[in-house]
């Protein structure tokens, strides 16, 4: 096992810069989750560690050794990518294997180390199988053993459960997770799903435009966040952004019908702007005369969110237990927990603490 550490890591296609110096240490052993909009860098970011993409400046180093400009094959790392890219010809045991033949390792050597991932995987009786007789959750596991065999100091997922259905994702997630429980190596996973983010990492980096917006555990960024981005990110549903006018030291907020609420952080001026940032879980509803209004009701089972009308037409979504769905165009007032309010500079975007 090995720790990764991006020192100015700079990647440009031309006069186009996509990643801007990112700075970035993952322990060895920790599953770092790097998370964010398409387009944001992740998969790039991704690949320069991998060697696939030519770093234009700075540094990387894998395991203490400068990797920046040495090829894929001398870096330690294995990677599973979205696309299963087995061998069709080959039977999963022979997939499995065959970049440990290609390197003329032992057929001893190799025996050992398909049975032992197999087992990992829970593959043993798919061995003797072709690809196109597996399911879609077995073939990304084929995948995922192939890249265990090669005994790899850095594990490197670039969205390897796009291609499967809800259910799947789910069933794969937790074969990720007992993966990295069990060898304990150092894993590093891109996805734009932001609940893979949370179910599985040690270490989230959520990343916009090639930058890095902020990096913690799953719940430090879910309770601390630094700007309206991560705020808005992380969490399902996403948080919601309302405006709010200080007033006499407080917040009113025109969206819930003038309600006022206390902020014990530093607000700006008397009569300014700022952004409120409302969790859906931390709001309730109730029937009430009320200008505000339910839009849609989305039935779950034991939870439901319901979508809101409000007077200042900004988006409310909220959280609600039980099985009794709400009719569309019921009046209802909305019930804030107290304390739970987030803050926002509502130029800058940046967090009031």
């Amino acid at each position: 096992m090995s720790g990764v550490t991006l020192s100015k890591a700079v990647k440009k296609y031309g006069d186009v810069q996509v990643i801007h110096g990112v700075d970035l240490e993952i322990n060895e052993g920790e599953f770092c989750v790097f998370v964010g909009p398409s387009g944001c860098g992740k998969s790039t970011l991704l690949r320069m560690i991998a060697g696939l993409e030519e770093t234009t400046g700075g540094q990387i180093h894998i395991g203490g050794r400068d990797v920046t400009h040495d090829d894929p094959s001398d870096r330690g790392i294995a990677m599973v990518f979205q696309t299963y890219a087995l061998y069709p010809h080959m039977t999963v045991k022979e997939n499995m294997g065959f970049g440990l033949k290609m390197n003329n390792v032992p057929k001893a050597e190799i025996e050992k180390k398909v049975a032992e991932a197999s087992r990992i995987l829970q593959l043993d009786d798919y061995l003797d199988r072709k690809p196109k007789a597996l399911s879609g959750g077995q073939r990304q596991r084929v995948a995922i053993g192939r890249a265990i065999v090669r005994g790899p100091e850095v594990f490197l997922f670039d969205e390897p459960l796009s291609n499967l259905d809800a259910e799947l994702r789910v069933d794969m997630r937790v074969e990720i997770s007992r993966l990295h429980n069990k060898i304990g190596a150092t894993m590093i996973y891109v996805t734009h799903d932001q609940v893979e983010a949370m179910t599985l990492a040690d270490k989230i980096v959520v990343l916009r435009a090639g930058r890095i917006e902020q990096v913690g555990s799953p719940m430090e960024l879910y309770q601390n966040p630094d700007n309206k981005f991560v705020a808005g990110f992380i969490g399902s549903p996403s948080m919601n952004f309302v405006t709010g006018v200080v007033e006499g030291g407080k917040v009113r907020i025109p969206a819930l019908n003038d309600a006022v609420i206390a902020a014990s952080v530093a607000l700006p001026a008397e009569g300014s702007d700022i952004t409120v940032g409302l969790r859906p879980q931390d709001l309730s509803i109730k029937p009430a005369s009320s200008p505000i209004t339910v839009d849609i009701s989305e039935q779950l089972g034991g939870v439901a969110y319901d979508y809101l009308n409000t007077p200042t037409s900004e988006r409310i979504v909220v959280e609600t237990k039980g099985d009794e769905l709400i009719r569309s165009g019921t009046a209802v007032e909305v019930v804030l927990a107290p304390g739970t309010a987030y803050f926002f500079d509502a130029k800058t975007d940046a967090r009031l603490r």
